[in-house]
Order: structure tokens, then C-alpha cells, then sequence
């Protein structure tokens, strides 16, 4: 093997060890265990509360009329529950600990010493952020599916549109609901790291990217400003529930997608500009 074909495998082995260390880290953390645990506690207590009540309810987009139908929409109604507040401060306390976190301990300048190569840190704590946004969501998901069956059972599915499906068509529709809802946090984290570059104290980059989401969901919910509505990171997150029609509509789902990636590629290119420039030595 030539010295050319070797460096840039030598680049990624160094850059997946660089990720290992940072999933290693993020998940060791007992908050970040107990938070996924509070994540999970979610879907069971809404299994729970509506088998002993013996009826849906009726709110929410849909799931909660049709949770006694079938187990599986116990994880939807709870993804649509934890996306408005749970789900975001989870990936704000990832965020905030992602570089503010560990600038004010002081271990980032020593990281930094190594030395690895700016774009990389970032696009490394980034990359970990992203795959904790699944990891959540995946959590809630597994959790409402299981506690979703024990308490009524997985049977062929009957959609939103009053039509049949089997339950390996389910499930498939609900991994795509799963990687769509990741997607769209995946967004927000992009926004949580970019504010986490601005600050060494974590507390504030936390409370910062939980008022952004916050703030999106007060926005989206005023008639008057509609016009605004379409470029709200949170729009169309409730888009994967049309995964659960059928036909299947694609429309939200496809402008939420492209919506999450162009936030993603913006604030990864502003966190980019402020931490290649950002003095983390003193």
C-alpha cells in the first residue's frame, strides 16, 4: 500500500476512534442514562393510564383515538408527546455539554492539543449528537411498542385512513417514522452546537436550544404568522403521522426533510466560522 492510499485510511480509523471516544463519553454519562430512562417512562405511562381508564383519548394527532387498537400507536402518540418538549431538551443537554461543556471544564484546549484538527472536533461532536438524537428516539419508540403490546396487543394495523396493514408493513413504516422524527432533531442539534460554540458555560447553551425549539412551537402555533410557518424548523415535524395514511403522503414529510438539512448545513457552517476562530487556549 502506497503513502497515499495509507493517509486517508489512517485519517478515518483516527476519526472513528475519535467518534468511539465520543459516544463512549456522551452515553457513560449518568445524566444522559437518566434521561433516556425519563424518555421511556413516557410511552409506558400513557400504555398504562389508558389501559386501566379503558378508552382512548382524544387528543394529539390522531394516535391517542387509536391506541386501544393496537399497541403500536402507544410509540407514535408518545414520539408526538416527547417532540414538544422531551425530546428537544434531551438534544440541548447533549449539545450543551458537546463544546461549552467541555470548554468550561477546560478538557476541550487539551483535546485540542492532540492535536485534532478543528473541522473534525466539530464535525466528530456533531456526528455523536446526531446518533444520540436516534438513540432517543429509538428509546421511545421500543418503549411504546413494548409496553404498547403488553396492554393491547400487536395486530395487523388499521391506518388513520380506516385501511388494513399488516404489522411487518407497520413496523417498517414506523423505523421510516423513527429516522424522519431523528432527522428533524438531528436539525436542532445543528442549532444547539452552533450556540454551544458562543459559550463555555453548558447550563446557558442548554437553556438557549430549548427556548429555540420552544420558541419555533409558540411561532408555529399563531394563525397570523403563517407566512413563517413553512420555515420553522418544527413545522412539519408532526409530518411522520402521514407515514400512518394510506396512501402514504410524502408532501410534509419531503419539505420537512429538506427543511432539517438546509438548517443542518446553516448552522454547522456557523458553528464552523465561530470555533476555528474561537481562543480555547487561555
Amino acid at each position: 500500500m502506497s503513502a497515499a492510499e495509507a493517509a486517508p485510511r489512517a485519517g478515518l480509523g483516527a476519526w472513528w476512534r475519535l467518534l468511539g471516544s465520543e459516544l463512549r463519553l456522551t452515553l457513560g454519562r449518568r445524566r444522559n442514562q437518566f434521561g433516556l430512562l425519563v424518555l421511556a417512562a413516557l410511552p409506558v405511562m400513557i400504555a398504562v393510564t389508558i389501559r386501566i381508564s379503558g378508552a382512548g383519548g382524544g387528543h394529539g394527532p390522531d394516535f391517542f383515538s387509536a391506541i386501544t387498537s393496537n399497541g403500536i400507536f402507544v410509540a407514535l402518540a408518545a414520539i408526538s408527546v416527547e417532540l414538544t418538549l422531551f425530546l428537544p431538551l434531551a438534544i440541548a443537554v447533549l449539545a450543551g455539554d458537546a463544546i461549552a461543556g467541555e470548554a468550561g471544564l477546560g478538557t476541550l484546549r487539551y483535546l485540542l492539543t492532540v492535536p485534532v484538527p478543528r473541522t473534525r472536533l466539530l464535525l466528530t461532536k456533531y456526528a455523536a449528537l446526531a446518533i444520540g438524537a436516534l438513540e432517543g428516539v429509538v428509546v421511545v419508540a421500543a418503549a411504546g411498542v413494548v409496553a404498547g403490546g403488553l396492554a393491547f396487543g400487536l395486530p395487523p394495523m388499521t391506518t388513520l385512513s380506516g385501511t388494513t396493514i399488516p404489522m411487518v408493513e407497520a413496523t417498517g413504516r414506523l423505523v421510516l417514522a423513527v429516522l424522519y422524527v431523528s432527522a428533524g432533531l438531528a436539525a436542532l442539534a445543528a442549532v444547539g452546537l452552533f450556540i454551544s460554540t458562543l459559550t463555555e458555560q453548558p447550563i446557558v447553551a442548554m437553556v438557549a436550544t430549548t427556548g429555540v425549539a420552544a420558541l419555533m412551537w409558540i411561532l408555529d402555533s399563531i394563525p397570523q404568522l403563517g407566512w413563517l410557518h413553512p420555515w420553522l424548523l418544527v413545522h412539519h415535524w408532526l409530518a411522520f403521522g402521514d407515514l400512518f395514511r394510506d396512501p402514504v403522503f410524502t408532501d410534509g414529510i419531503v419539505r420537512g426533510l429538506w427543511l432539517a438539512l438546509g438548517y443542518i448545513v446553516v448552522f454547522l457552517i456557523a458553528a464552523r466560522t465561530v470555533f476555528v476562530h474561537r481562543d480555547v487556549t487561555s
